[in-house]
């Protein structure tokens, strides 16, 4: 497999896609936030002082997204036609699973901005609950599923061991 991000000379390079015919495409990504069950409660009652957590890390995800490009060094900047973040609280273990959605018509995919969007809405719950919980871990963070460009479509298998059922 050769590498798409380098020159001749072994240097990184942005990729040229200016010859590529813009097409619908589309991401979804997933982050998953481990905490103290207490930590999962003041979330439900909005019982933090900072606020409304889901709410600000909704917002949060959605400007990751439109950030990406100035984040990492060699992702095009993209004109993005909708961004969702989605979370779903569960007790046992005690965690927020949060879900990306990108999609823009455009020349190159949108999985870094929805990989994006999950990881700055995980890093701001932390952010909005770590005087009640230091002890929380972000994990998991994947692409789930993308569509659209040379490659076609993709979806993760999540019966492999240590995935979710």
């Amino acid at each position: 497999m050769s590498l798409t991000h380098t020159d001749d000379h072994g240097r990184a390079t942005m990729v040229d896609v200016s010859a590529k015919v813009p097409t619908a495409r589309e991401a979804r990504a997933e982050a998953v936030v481990r905490m103290q069950p207490a930590t999962l409660a003041l979330i439900r009652e909005n019982g933090l002082k900072k606020g409304d957590v889901l709410a600000v890390a909704r917002i949060a995800g959605i400007q990751g997204a439109k950030k990406s490009a100035e984040l990492i060094p060699l992702c095009h900047p993209l004109a993005l036609s909708k961004v969702d973040v989605a979370f779903e609280l569960l007790d046992s273990p005690p965690r927020i699973r949060i879900e990306t959605r990108c999609k823009v018509t455009g020349q190159t995919g949108v999985e870094m901005e929805a990989l994006t969007a999950a990881s700055v809405a995980a890093l701001t719950i932390y952010d909005m609950c770590k005087a009640a919980d230091q002890g929380m871990v972000i994990e998991s963070i994947c692409l789930l599923e993308k569509t659209g460009g040379r490659r076609g479509h993709y979806r993760r298998d999540l019966t492999e061991p240590g995935e979710r059922t």
